[in-house]
């Protein structure tokens, strides 16, 4: 397997599981500052290229996981399907519908494993409180969810449009992957908001309010100009769960989940999860014809058809807004 990119994310959670990985042998990184993959590499123990392109032409390599900012994501993911390459990037997988439905059609076409690297989905949490809602919660009425983080570097990609930056890419799309686990069938935006930073013309911060069919409605929350926040909430006739670190639990943390029912309250704490082990895993045994050969597709595609549809609605706000407006385009996410 190899990596290309040298991403916070990779060097930080998913270098190190995929190097001690019993049935993965970590080949090769790849960046563009030679010195840098070098570096990372010797960390590693695999070897530094100074290319992506001269990675995906090694013949030692089954699979690579890609951690590039997400305007790249479907140029080096298509060229890695084309190389026969196996592929595990990172969510969003593309910053367009019409991407992420070629990319998914290539794989299916060539025979391949195409991965959206959304971690969260992969801890045992989820399953357990899906498990608890028709005793806690009974007749689903409403979802909520929040992601939010505090301002980053300023040299950081999530400021700049040209490489898919802003705050819905970022972390807007982890409530809404998670509003569809507990929302049915297609999902409508009812309403939409993103906040434009003057400086950067990205959006850093945004709310999306959605419905289902049955009338179920999502609030969605998040944004790079907040204190953390990382959870959400089901609501329903019985009773309201909420789950308190939703999205980028340590492994080494139980989580909480709060049952609220009319003057009742119980804290239920969960077993620890390593979801960043369980998401390559998954990968792997794909890859090694043990699961569906392009994962949950259907899931893949609704999560971005939902997107774009959000960056459609949206209203923009703030001093960076004008002028997208009059484009028709939501920055950051060209």
């Amino acid at each position: 397997m190899g990596v290309i990119g040298t991403a916070n994310i990779a060097i930080r959670r998913i270098l190190p599981v995929l190097a001690a990985h019993d049935r993965v042998d970590l080949v090769a990184v790849a960046s563009r500052d030679k010195a840098r993959a070098e570096r990372v590499g010797a960390v590693f123990g695999c070897r530094g290229v100074g290319d992506y392109a001269a990675l995906l032409e090694s013949e030692d390599l089954d699979a690579v996981y890609i951690p590039l900012p997400p305007g790249m994501h479907h140029e080096w993911a298509l060229r890695a399907l084309r190389s026969g390459k196996h592929v595990l990037v990172e969510k969003p997988m593309s910053d367009a519908y019409e991407k992420t439905l070629e990319l998914i059609s290539t794989a299916s076409e060539l025979g391949l494993v195409l991965a959206e690297n959304f971690m969260f989905l992969h801890h045992s949490q989820h399953a357990a409180v899906a498990a608890m809602l028709d005793g806690a919660v009974g007749e689903l009425r409403q979802f909520s969810g929040t992601f939010a983080v505090p301002p980053l570097a300023p040299d950081s990609f999530r400021y700049q449009a040209g490489l898919g930056g802003g705050a819905l890419l970022d972390v807007g799309v982890y409530p809404l992957r998670a509003a569809q686990l507990y929302l049915a069938g297609e999902l409508e935006v009812l309403g939409a908001c993103l906040r434009v930073d003057e400086a950067t013309g990205v959006d850093v911060a945004g709310s999306v309010l959605l419905s289902d069919a049955r009338g179920v409605t999502a609030q969605l929350d998040f944004g790079f100009e907040h204190s953390y926040r990382s959870t959400y909430a089901l609501w329903g006739r019985r009773g309201r769960v909420s789950v308190r670190r939703a999205f980028t639990p340590p492994e080494q943390l139980k989580p909480v989940v709060r049952i609220e029912q009319q003057d009742v309250v119980t804290e239920r704490s969960l077993p620890e999860d390593n979801q960043v082990f369980n998401a390559m895993d998954a990968f792997v045994r794909a890859a090694l014809g043990e699961g569906p050969a392009t994962g949950d597709t259907s899931a893949t595609l609704r999560q971005a058809l939902l997107v774009d549809r959000v960056r459609r609605t949206a209203r923009l706000v703030g001093s960076g807004a004008r002028g997208h407006e009059l484009l028709g385009e939501t920055p950051g996410v060209r």
